[in-house]
C-alpha cells in the first residue's frame, strides 16, 4: 500500500508515543521517519525494528536527537557510537546538523556511508546494524538519492506502527459516550 509522507509522518508519532517514548521525541521520531521515506528509504521499517527493541532509552532515536542538539560539537571532533542496531534512523538528525552546520555530514558505519546536507542524501548503500558508527562534517554529495512524496512500506511493517499507535487511543466505554464521545447513545447517522 501506499502511503503520503504526511500519513508516515502522523502514524509514526503516534507509534512512538504508544511505545511510551515522549511527545517530543515522538515528533523528532515521525519528522526522522518522514525525511528517510521522502529519500526512498525504509523509514517505517527502520522504525518498526526500533520499536521492537526491549528499552527504547538509549537507542538510534535517543541518539539521534543528540546528533542534532550537539551538531556545533561536530565541529571540533566526530561523533561515535558503539553498535547500532538501526543506523538508518540516525540520517534525519545528521541532516539536521548539517542544515546548523551549513556543510555536509558523513554518517560512516561497517564499511558503509551516508553523506547529507540537509537537503539531499548520497549513500553507498542502506545503512545496516552497526558494530560502530561515527559521525563527522565533511564529505561529497556525490549521487543524491531521488525524493519521493509517498512511502510504500511492507505491511507488516506499516501494521507494527498502527499496533504501537493503538495503545494510544482510549478504550470507548459506556461512560464516554455518555459524556459525548463517539456517537453517543444516538447513531442516526
Amino acid at each position: 500500500m501506499s502511503y503520503a509522507l504526511n500519513e508516515v509522518e502522523a502514524m509514526a508519532k503516534k507509534a512512538v508515543r504508544g511505545a511510551g517514548l515522549s511527545w517530543g521525541l515522538a515528533e523528532d521520531a515521525a519528522k526522522a521517519t518522514r525525511w528517510l521515506c521522502e529519500f526512498g528509504q525504509d523509514g517505517v521499517g527502520a522504525l518498526a525494528a526500533v520499536l521492537h527493541e526491549p528499552d527504547l532509552s538509549d537507542g538510534p532515536l535517543v541518539q539521534g536527537v543528540g546528533i542534532s542538539d550537539g551538531a556545533a560539537g561536530l565541529v571540533d571532533a566526530p561523533m561515535r557510537f558503539g553498535a547500532v542496531s538501526t543506523p538508518m534512523l540516525l540520517l534525519p538528525f545528521a541532516a539536521m546538523a548539517a542544515r546548523q552546520l551549513g556543510r555536509t555530514v558523513t554518517v560512516e558505519c561497517d564499511g558503509q556511508s551516508a553523506t547529507t546536507d540537509g537537503v539531499a542524501l548520497s549513500m553507498s548503500a542502506p545503512l545496516s546494524g552497526a558494530s560502530a558508527v561515527t559521525i563527522r562534517i565533511g564529505g561529497t554529495l556525490e549521487a543524491p538519492c531521488a525524493t519521493h512524496t509517498r512511502a510504500n512500506p511492507a505491511s507488516q511493517d506499516w501494521e507494527t506502527l498502527s499496533t504501537f499507535a493503538h495503545r494510544t487511543y482510549a478504550p470507548a466505554t459506556e461512560a464516554s459516550r455518555l459524556l459525548g464521545a463517539g456517537a453517543g447513545l444516538s447513531d442516526n447517522d
